[in-house]
């Protein structure tokens, strides 16, 4: 098989203290899953950028009638992706009840909502099983509702003490996952053109969020003594395959 070439597209450095808002919004309070945080906008105690590394800080705390907050940052209606390669450069947090995630969803969402739209989960990892990422994809046809999602995960014992590498190859027919250079899972198209099971060939935005409980971070309970903790991202890269 012919080793696939990249041509950079765009890539976010963290290199300004400030989030680019021509890329990046906020989703702000309590947004999916039966999560537990608060999600704020523009509150530099939950998100920013220091020395190059954007922050995502998770905090045990009172606030608008939540006892935790967060951050989640999302490209909705500022850019898109269409096939191509995505990395992104992370140290994730740990503890029970945490769960932070790198994934996109389907640019038309508002139209013909979830999970018809398509969803792609580049990175999930949960705190009670803190050596596993997750790689995983959901459709009309395969998504946890249905307990028929596709996907798969592979461990390492340094997710929480070193930055890696998590990053999709994705084509006209298949999405691949890789954990730094290994890939560790693949979903290809049917070839029914059935938007049902491949939503994947339309643009999808990207989402970066620290959630606090919920039905799968949350399954376990909170560990209220782990707070604060602290998302880290180096970097995000866009390429397109040649």
């Amino acid at each position: 098989m012919k080793k696939r070439s990249y041509k950079l597209i765009w890539s976010e450095e963290f290199n300004i203290d400030v989030l680019n808002s021509d890329i990046w919004s906020f989703e702000e309070g309590e947004v999916r899953n039966n999560e537990k945080q608060y999600y704020t906008k523009n509150r530099n105690k939950n998100c920013r950028i220091t020395d190059g590394k954007l922050i995502l800080e998770a905090h045990k705390e009172d606030y608008k009638g939540y006892q935790y907050t967060s951050s989640s940052i999302i490209t909705k209606h500022k850019k898109e992706f269409l096939y191509g390669r995505i990395e992104v450069s992370a140290k994730l947090p740990q503890g029970k009840g945490i769960w932070p995630a790198i994934w996109m969803l389907g640019t038309n969402i508002d139209e013909i909502h979830w999970p018809l739209c398509g969803e792609i989960d580049i990175m999930e990892n949960v705190g009670y099983d803190p050596n596993k990422v997750h790689g995983n994809i959901h459709t009309k046809a395969f998504n946890h509702n249905l307990e028929t999602n596709k996907g798969a995960f592979i461990e390492n014992d340094t997710l929480h003490e070193k930055f890696h590498l998590y990053a999709i190859d994705w084509t006209e027919d298949q999405v691949d996952f890789y954990f730094n250079d290994t890939k560790y899972f693949s979903f290809y198209y049917d070839k029914k053109n059935d938007i049902k099971t491949w939503p994947f060939s339309q643009p999808h935005y990207l989402l970066i969020n620290l959630a606090v409980g919920g039905f799968w971070g949350g399954k376990e309970g909170i560990d209220d003594s782990i707070f604060p903790q602290k998302y880290m991202i180096d970097f995000i890269k866009y390429y397109e395959i040649i």
